[in-house]
């Protein structure tokens, strides 16, 4: 401390090197504290046009990337009745759980690299691996289990995993005090892309132009969408010279007990998220929802539509869910501020814990499509919130990406072993309660480590507001 008290005065320089007169040193702990804070080195100007593009662009990335991920219950109903009929439906679920966990798992080199200043690779190389894989995946002939694997499983996998995670990073570069309207607008493209992707898929690969033509039709809607998207996302600061080790950052989350019982939350909320996403398309062919939506208005509106086919309506939950949790984030984005993220995504866990457990006594179409509606809209404020929550477990946001990266494989093992333990427990003869009670706990399971967060999160920010306490600093 006498060191610091003796430190010589010395002028201050603006931004622009201009001298602002002599200061002096800090001569107190608290107050070289306050001056090691980092200051970007571009202003952040929330609003402008480079910020909403980069928005904008980053919202497309969300659609094409892990909003593809979420339809695969189009893919998996498919594939179980016409396509891969000789596999059961674990068997199939794991091209959508590695898809899942590779999305997932690669959020950790995507994180690392963006610190690094590899935004553009990421974004230009993840989106024409998305393109290829598609593409690849028209190719895929009836049995052949490891063609649809490779390119839909894995290929498509590493380019959503490649992509994720920077496109919501860079939101840092535009954002402050609205960084998680901005997340949570962005993570909304992600249920457009459970809406659009589905009601495409099934138009096409079950109607006239079948499967090839139809996943064609996708990958050239995909390809159109990102290249926009690469077109519009910019970065505005540069790379920190002094980058972060991930061995360092890695030890402070080990040590973050908040960040710790966080991503336990988050890691439940994978393993039962996928549960109705791959799943309730196949539910409901099973139930016979085609045929019990005879006795609903919905169906003849539809039915007078000639680009519906009868298969179409088998598909309207999973639909009806995505575009609730389409409306759910962009309703959370508005109000994430004013109630805060850690409490709303508690709210959020909770409300879809009661609706899994909810899922035992579904028999009839409305009672099924009612839950889906309250569901997705649970689900999609998680899925909204989960970035902005990590986010504010990041005291540092310069190990934002690092942090996200730790997060994403931790969480990719849950989506990994989630669908086939979901299709396992649901056997051959479709006992879908085994399911249904399997995912409750795992999301009960999460609602726990998430309140334990959240009091974790109080306690640090009382003792970040005694230190920032004037009075503290005093000697």
């Amino acid at each position: 401390m006498a060191n610091i008290a003796q430190t010589p005065r010395s002028e201050s320089l603006t931004p622009n090197g201009a001298s602002c007169g002599p200061t002096s040193e800090p001569t107190t702990l608290c107050d070289k504290e306050k001056a090691l804070v980092d200051v970007p080195e571009v202003p952040i100007h929330e609003g402008d046009l480079l910020g909403l593009s980069t928005a904008l662009g980053a919202f497309l990335v969300q659609l094409c990337s892990y909003g593809y991920t979420i339809a695969f219950g189009v893919y998996q109903d498919y594939y179980t009745q016409n396509y891969l009929s000789s596999y059961n439906s674990s068997a199939i679920s794991w091209i959508g759980s590695t898809n899942a966990f590779l999305f997932e798992i690669l959020g950790f080199v995507s994180g690392r690299l963006y610190d690094r200043g590899y935004f553009y690779h990421l974004m230009v190389g993840g989106s024409a691996l998305q393109a290829v894989s598609l593409f690849m995946l028209s190719l895929a002939k009836p049995g052949q289990y490891y063609q649809i694997f490779l390119s839909q499983g894995v290929a498509s996998g590493i380019a959503s995993g490649l992509l994720f995670v920077p496109s919501l990073a860079v939101l840092s570069h535009h954002f402050d005090d609205h960084v998680a309207m901005a997340m949570t607008f962005v993570a909304s493209g992600t249920c457009l892309g459970g809406v659009v992707h589905p009601i495409m898929l099934n138009n096409t690969i079950n109607g006239k132009l079948g499967f090839a033509n139809g996943v064609r039709a996708s990958a050239g809607l995909v390809s159109g969408l990102l290249l926009i998207a690469c077109l519009l996302v910019r970065t505005r600061m540069r790379p920190s010279s002094d980058h972060v080790k991930f061995l360092v950052a890695a030890k402070k989350c080990l040590h973050d007990s908040a960040y710790l019982f966080g991503v336990s939350g988050l890691t439940a909320f994978i393993i039962w998220f996928y549960y109705p996403l791959f799943y309730l398309q196949l539910d409901a062919v099973t139930h016979g929802l085609d045929r019990t939506f005879s006795f609903y208005s919905v169906e003849s509106c539809f039915e007078s539509l000639p680009w519906v086919s009868t298969h179409l309506l088998s598909h309207v939950k999973l639909v009806i869910m995505n575009a609730s949790s389409f409306v759910s984030q962009i309703i959370t984005g508005l109000v994430a501020n004013r109630f805060g993220v850690d409490n709303m995504i508690i709210v959020s866990s909770f409300g879809a814990t009661v609706l899994l457990f909810g899922l035992i006594g579904v028999r009839t179409v409305a009672s099924v499509v009612a839950i889906g509606v309250i569901y997705g809209f649970f689900a999609g404020a998680f899925l909204a919130l989960w970035g902005p929550v990590l986010t504010l477990l990041t005291p540092d946001l310069s190990e934002l990406g690092v942090r996200l990266g730790i997060a994403c494989v931790v969480m990719a093992l849950g989506g990994l072993i989630g669908p086939p333990i979901s299709g396992a427990l649901l056997t051959d003869r479709y006992i879908w309660y085994r399911g249904a009670i399997f995912n409750g706990a795992v999301a009960a399971f999460g609602t726990i480590m998430l309140v334990v967060m959240k009091v974790m999160l109080d306690r640090r920010r009382r003792d970040s507001k005694a230190l920032s306490d004037p009075g503290h600093c005093a000697f």
